[in-house]
């Protein structure tokens, strides 16, 4: 008699196999798309854009724009960003307000 032949009258043999995974089908989930408000920033910043108070940054802007088409070799940064305040200025209460 062999060792393994004594070893295994004392200790069963065990096989391993591979586990079978049950694969459930997936169920279809209904997604509920929610339509998201309508964000009020663009409008009240083109609001504030076109008032008064911006009007004159408006036209620096406009002005320069019009420079570098016509071959102009400075950016209008400055003037974007003058323009931009006054119009961030204008309309950050007016965003918050229709927001809150």
């Amino acid at each position: 008699m062999a060792l393994a032949d004594l070893l295994s009258s004392f200790l069963p043999t065990v096989y391993a196999e591979e586990e079978q995974h049950e694969e459930q089908p997936e169920e279809p989930v209904e997604e509920v798309e929610e339509e998201e408000p309508e964000d009020p920033k663009e409008a009240i910043m083109e609001e504030c854009g076109n008032s008064k108070e911006c009007a004159s940054l408006k036209h620096h802007l406009e002005e320069c724009a019009e420079r570098v088409e016509n071959g102009s070799h400075e950016d209008c940064i400055e003037e974007f960003f003058h323009f931009m305040h006054c119009a961030d200025a204008c309309a950050a209460p007016k965003v918050f307000e229709a927001t809150v």
